[in-house]
């Protein structure tokens, strides 16, 4: 069956950590999956399954300062070019953010396709910044959508799935767009399995910091405060 005759009969799913004060800010959480594909995404599928942990760590860090924390199930594994499903599955969510928090400032968090779609959506108005890490990216990928939006990827340098090379070549070309900070994690993979608390201090000091809270609990010195403020062959490969 070609990929124009294939009929999806079911939605993505969204799941909700609510804030416990007067939402402030949304962190939108995007999994990664294939290039190709037309499987359901399971509950249980490694890909969404990886972005749990990173999701819960959000809300625990921001839940009483007014975050939000919203993580997508998409309906199918695949980009599958052209229908782009993760692409309007995003979309959605983001809709459905602007319906219940008018106004409220949107930070996207994706791994792997789910960084290729965060960058790609990122032209929302609600979108203040991007969280792209082991991004999949290619030389066809445009930056427009990501103007004006800070944006950090993150790529470990032992990433056998996605290229960090072309995170880096992305990178230099958004840089003339917006800001971007592009961190290479050291002896790490495509999974982010390694060195997890580094994955973890990245992104709860990047989403924080975009969405304005401050916590009184940041315990270590912010791994990118320096970053921003290096020249940019230095601020794109930022090792941690």
């Amino acid at each position: 069956m070609s990929d124009e005759a294939v009929e999806i009969e079911h939605d993505a799913s969204l799941t909700v950590l609510r804030a416990r004060t007067t939402v402030r800010a949304v962190a939108l959480v995007l999994h990664g999956g294939a290039e190709h594909g037309h499987e359901r995404i399971r509950p249980w599928s490694h890909a969404y399954l990886r972005m749990v942990p990173f999701a819960r760590a959000l809300h625990r860090a921001g839940r009483t300062h007014g975050l939000e924390v919203r993580l997508v199930r998409n309906r199918v594994r695949g980009w599958n070019k052209p229908h782009l499903h993760p692409v309007h599955d995003a979309r959605d969510a983001l809709a459905e953010i602007r319906r219940d928090h008018p106004d409220v400032p949107v930070v996207l968090i994706g791994h792997s396709m789910g960084g290729r779609v965060a960058l790609r959506v990122a032209d929302d108005p609600n979108v203040v910044a991007v969280c792209a890490l082991a991004p999949w990216t290619t030389e066809k990928d445009w930056v427009e959508p990501v103007a004006d939006v800070r944006v950090l990827i993150a790529h470990g340098t032992q990433d056998a799935i996605t290229s960090p090379e072309a995170s880096h070549e992305y990178a230099r070309r958004a840089d003339h767009v917006t800001d971007v900070v592009r961190a290479e994690v050291r002896r790490e993979g495509h999974a982010l399995l390694r060195r997890p608390g580094i994955w973890t201090r990245l992104i709860l000091e990047f989403t924080l910091d975009a969405a304005g809270i401050e916590t009184r609990n940041r315990q270590r010195e912010p791994l990118l405060t320096r970053a921003w403020d290096l020249p940019a062959p230095d601020r794109l490969r930022f090792r941690v």
